[in-house]
């Protein structure tokens, strides 16, 4: 009988269902040793989780590879590194699904993103809100939606536009490599397009430091939220170096809980490229703002 929890056994089917056919059926003769004989995928997937003793030793089986987990870990929300190896795609989908599910959903799917930004929900009432929580949320969802739009990926792109800025948005854009660098654009279509190339044309993929060191919020008296991130960059397997973004979120409607972006401060440092599998050594970047210096982007 198998030994999964029932999370587990949804998150292994919903990856199972993302072999092909005859990965999934030769799987299937695999882990049951040929004893079952089945007539459909449903039955095939079924075969498996029945006569798998845990979720980590189906998921280590060489059938299930690296990229079916990770499309699946995307999916949920769940923020990883693109050349993730695969021991560390598994442990982290264990460790998502023995995560109870919070108060406040922090990681939908992607079809369950709000295209009308909204990335949180508190009965349309500022006070008592955590802007932490708000924070955390809409760097998961900002960030699955970027990076998505990356074609290395493999991801189905999810909903990326000017829709999810003000009209007036503004964009700062500075990098540091052999020299530094500077870009300011002004308007939704092209803070909107600016961003999407980094991802789109220039493959770049941007792994945020949720962490309480990696991000810091805070809230104006006049309804501005300041969100500030620290994170890495990477490219296929290499770190490329380390960036922070400052983001100016303001609700789309009075009462509503929907939020839009006003402004966008990137900063990126570049280093000597790392590959993943040393840069994971490293410890995540912190955030080099404090709480009260964010306070300078209210006005």
């Amino acid at each position: 009988m198998s030994g999964l929890s029932e999370k587990e056994k949804e998150g292994c089917k919903e990856i199972l269902n993302s072999l092909s056919n005859t990965e999934l059926f030769a799987l299937k003769d695999t882990v049951t040793n040929r004893m079952i004989t089945v007539e459909s995928v449903k039955e095939a997937v079924q075969a498996i989780i029945s006569y798998s003793q845990c979720a980590e030793e189906l998921l280590k089986r060489k059938k299930v590879h690296r990229e079916v987990i990770y499309t699946y870990l995307t999916n949920q929300g769940v923020i990883i590194p693109a050349n993730a190896e695969k021991h560390v795609l598994v442990k982290k989908a264990l460790e998502y699904w023995k995560t109870p599910k919070p108060s406040v959903e922090v990681r939908k799917p992607a079809a369950e993103v709000k295209t009308d930004n909204e990335v949180h929900k508190e009965g349309g009432n500022s006070k008592g809100c955590d802007y932490q929580v708000l924070g955390e949320e809409f760097c998961k969802w900002f960030y699955q939606i970027l990076n998505s739009q990356n074609p290395s990926l493999g991801l189905v792109p999810q909903e990326w536009g000017p829709q999810h800025f003000w009209e007036d948005a503004k964009l700062k854009f500075c990098y540091s490599t052999s020299e530094q660098q500077f870009e300011e654009y002004q308007g939704a279509e092209l803070v909107s397009l600016r961003l999407l190339a980094l991802v789109r044309d220039e493959l770049l993929f941007l792994n945020p430091n949720l962490d309480a060191n990696g991000l810091k919020c805070v809230s104006s008296p006049h309804g501005l939220v300041v969100v500030a991130v620290a994170g890495t960059i990477h490219r296929n397997t290499a770190c490329l170096g380390i960036f922070e973004q400052v983001f100016g979120l303001i609700r789309a409607a009075i009462g509503n809980s929907s939020w839009k972006i006003k402004f966008v401060n990137l900063n990126i440092t570049g280093q000597n490229a790392v590959e993943d599998g040393e840069a994971k050594h490293q410890p995540l970047p912190t955030l080099t703002y404090q709480s009260s210096e964010l306070q300078v982007f209210y006005g």
